[in-house]
């Protein structure tokens, strides 16, 4: 297979691909042409169906797999692919694995890790909620397999894990470095911190927001998921029930970030930079994974950074 990464300019393309958007358009002229986007696991590309009523372009949906060919071009500095053929393609004809991104560490490996977080946790109510949790085996599958968002970070398989893992490592370093945060309280919010991105998101192949996702958002429905098993624990304290889930709903440390609360516990302060810094550091990680080594050129403004970056010359 040819993956989308490897894609240059004057390529022929022939080859199955995940379509992941597919709209009718018109030029300017008033002439129609389909846009589509098309994935494997390096990445996506823009493509366009110039002709989509001629001879060798058959229908095909959204989240079908897609036989085409078409050729590479470059617009606006990015490839962009003209399909000259598609039809929907035949089971048998792809490997679902090489259309899904997924984390380069070893997923089970990164769970086996986070377990012995888990189990170093001493205060017998917080073992008990984590372990209501990890030790299911349906959500341990559910948990590996998921992303941490839909595009912005950690958005491939072993994504939500991998972040989560970042994200625990980073507060036991805190711990470690500041005597005044309770260390069992600090990393099992951490632990929980996006555990609602199970229902914020959908599986793969689609990773998009669910309705549920877009009316509540992983925050309130990580609060949820947790208050309904404390539920389930007897004598859990309820000073120590609103801590934790307060150390969920402040994660995101401001209220212009979608965090429904301000931290106001030193472990929700520092959850929240914990979870910061794995975000912009995994966001810097991906966008300049494209850029060639020793390219030291600007590579423009980031919205989410807010800045213009570009490579470290060492």
């Amino acid at each position: 297979m040819k993956y989308i990464e490897t894609f240059r300019e004057g390529d022929r393309i022939s080859d199955v691909y995940l379509c992941k958007f597919k709209q009718a358009a018109l030029t300017k002229a008033g002439k129609p042409y389909d846009i589509v986007i098309l994935q494997d696991k390096t990445g996506t590309i823009d493509s366009k169906i110039w002709d989509p009523g001629s001879i060798g372009i058959d229908d095909f949906d959204v989240m079908d797999y897609v036989c085409i060919t078409g050729d590479v071009s470059i617009y606006n500095g990015s490839p962009q692919l003209s399909i000259k053929r598609a039809r929907k393609a035949d089971e048998g004809e792809y490997n679902p694995s090489d259309y899904l991104p997924v984390s380069e560490y070893d997923i089970d490996g990164m769970f086996v890790e986070l377990m012995g977080y888990i189990n170093s946790i001493k205060n017998p109510y917080l073992s008990q909620l984590l372990h209501a949790f990890f030790d299911n085996n349906a959500f341990e599958k559910r948990f590996k397999f998921h992303s941490a968002a839909k595009s912005v970070h950690h958005g491939f398989v072993g994504g939500l894990l991998e972040h989560t893992l970042s994200v625990t490592r980073n507060c036991d370093f805190f711990a470690k470095n500041y005597s005044i945060l309770n260390r069992d309280l600090l990393l099992t919010a951490a632990m929980f911190h996006d555990v609602g991105k199970l229902k914020e998101l959908s599986t793969f192949p689609e990773n998009d927001y669910t309705d549920e996702g877009n009316l509540l958002g992983h925050i309130v429905m990580g609060c949820e998921m947790l208050n309904d098993q404390i539920r389930n624990i007897e004598g859990f304290p309820p000073v120590l029930a609103n801590e934790l889930k307060h150390c969920i709903l402040a994660h995101h440390g401001e209220l212009e970030f979608g965090s429904p609360k301000k931290p106001a516990l030193v472990e929700a302060l520092c959850l929240s930079f914990a979870d910061n810094l794995d975000a912009k550091m995994e966001t810097m990680k991906e966008l300049l994974a494209g850029v060639p080594e020793n390219n030291l050129e600007w590579q423009g403004y980031n919205r989410l950074l807010e800045s213009n970056f570009r490579k470290t010359s060492c």
